[in-house]
């Protein structure tokens, strides 16, 4: 079997099983990819579920341990808005999209995480202003395709209202229309983050989520149409997935506060703490982290937080990097469904209920992810439609780092480097193929 030379990987923010299982008849686009292709209904994520850990995973086919991009943003306990996780330079294993420039081929990214300062051909990378003396244009510019942004700027950036959803979506679904039917790129990663914005602020199933859901099932119409007006539709697979899905929730626990109260490590009032910290929380929101410096009471300290209310499980260091987290955490601890966690270290109570008019507040949410990826209910999800690909067919399970050897079969493309995910083969028209 031929080889194609187009591929379109779509990642809908938080789409998770449940969304197609109960909600494809109402998107038509979507429900003709399903009919038309191959739908891997279950998809289970790493560890923890965040949107930038699992996006590295999902083009690089390995788990967070290896591929370095352990949490969204980093350890900067001193700054009430850390850093992220921004630049393909933090990321330590080898991409889908440098595979395919190596071999020649066009790339483009749209909002795809982890991705500034990297050589993709056509980027916009992820990435906001978090200094007081940048702004959008200048940071965007130094991590992105500069003479490529400002084009894109010109064209569509009254379509954009700062980083707010709807808007940026729209946004970015433009940019990828225009460059899809102008610069053919042989790779096109596009992240769309609408409905993981509203699940968080209004709950997973709110109507303002499911409202999200259906704009998403236009936009993917809208660049399957630009494939169309380029000439490159009968050579494109498509691909739709989630990169988590999300839990509903009504208590967050502050973990840090709790450590303040013991001595070890001093709050300050806008909820950061000094340097001379022994034990820290780093959330992952349904999960936390906890690092450790000069600390040897480590039995204590897990039985300590094991009894704080909400709390479901807690790993060593050892069992942490078993299920593909942080190796060099101390302990990984999970929330159960209802509970995250934040990094606050002054609050009047370590759980606090989550209150109505908090939201819009950061780290006040309805809706979360980052917990382990066997919670009930909690899979993801995977669409294929295209040339190389079977119709009207399903595949019962996967996981998440199946999913970069599957996208580089579909460019004739292979790792250089053994990697944690095996090809999903039963996609392939021709499973036998090489």
């Amino acid at each position: 079997m031929s080889i194609n030379q187009h591929l379109v990987i779509i990642s809908l923010d938080s789409l998770g099983f449940r969304d197609i299982d109960e909600h494809q008849s109402e998107l038509p686009t979507l429900n003709k990819l399903v009919n038309g292709g191959t739908w891997v209904k279950e998809v289970r994520g790493i560890y923890p579920t965040l949107t930038y850990p699992s996006h590295t995973t999902i083009i690089t086919g390995q788990y967070p341990s290896v591929h370095g991009i352990i949490n969204n943003t980093k350890i900067q306990p001193e700054r009430r808005s850390p850093d992220w996780f921004w630049y393909q330079k933090d990321v330590k294993s080898t991409t889908l999209y440098d595979l395919a420039r190596k071999r020649g081929f066009t790339t483009s990214a749209f909002l795809w995480p982890v991705t500034a300062g990297s050589k993709i051909n056509y980027n916009l990378a992820e990435i906001f202003p978090n200094r007081i003396w940048t702004n959008q244009v200048l940071v965007s510019l130094k991590a992105s395709s500069p003479l490529f942004i400002l084009e894109m700027n010109k064209k569509y950036g009254k379509l954009r209202n700062g980083i707010r959803q709807p808007e940026l979506d729209d946004f970015i679904t433009a940019c990828a229309v225009d460059t899809i039917k102008n610069k053919k790129p042989n790779l096109t990663l596009l992240h769309l983050v609408d409905m993981d914005s509203m699940r968080h602020r209004y709950g997973v199933r709110s109507d303002d989520a499911m409202e999200a859901l259906h704009r998403l099932d236009n936009h993917v119409k809208q660049v399957i149409d630009a494939t169309k007006e380029a000439g490159t539709f009968e050579d494109t697979n498509f691909v739709i997935l989630g990169d988590h899905y999300q839990i509903n929730v009504e208590k967050m626990i502050h973990l840090n506060t709790m450590f303040a109260q013991r001595g070890w490590l001093t709050s300050k009032p806008d909820q950061t703490f000094k340097k001379d910290w022994s034990v820290m929380a780093k959330t992952c929101d349904g999960s936390t982290y906890i690092y450790t410096r000069n600390f040897s009471q480590l039995d204590r300290l897990k039985e300590v937080v094991s009894a704080v209310e909400g709390v479901e499980k807690v790993y060593y260091a050892s069992e942490a990097a078993a299920l593909g987290a942080d190796p060099n955490c101390t302990l990984m601890v999970e929330a159960k469904a209802g509970y995250y966690f934040t990094d606050e270290s002054d609050r009047a109570s370590v759980v606090e209920k989550v209150l109505p008019e908090m939201m819009g507040d950061a780290d006040r949410y309805r809706g979360v992810h980052g917990y382990s990826p066997d919670k009930p209910g909690y899979k993801t999800t995977l669409v294929f439609n295209g040339p190389m690909i079977r119709a009207n067919h399903t595949v019962e399970k996967a996981n998440l780092v199946d999913e970069a050897p599957t996208f580089a079969k579909l460019l004739g493309l292979k790792f250089d480097k053994p990697i944690a995910g095996d090809a999903i083969d039963d996609v392939f028209l021709d499973s036998g193929l090489e």
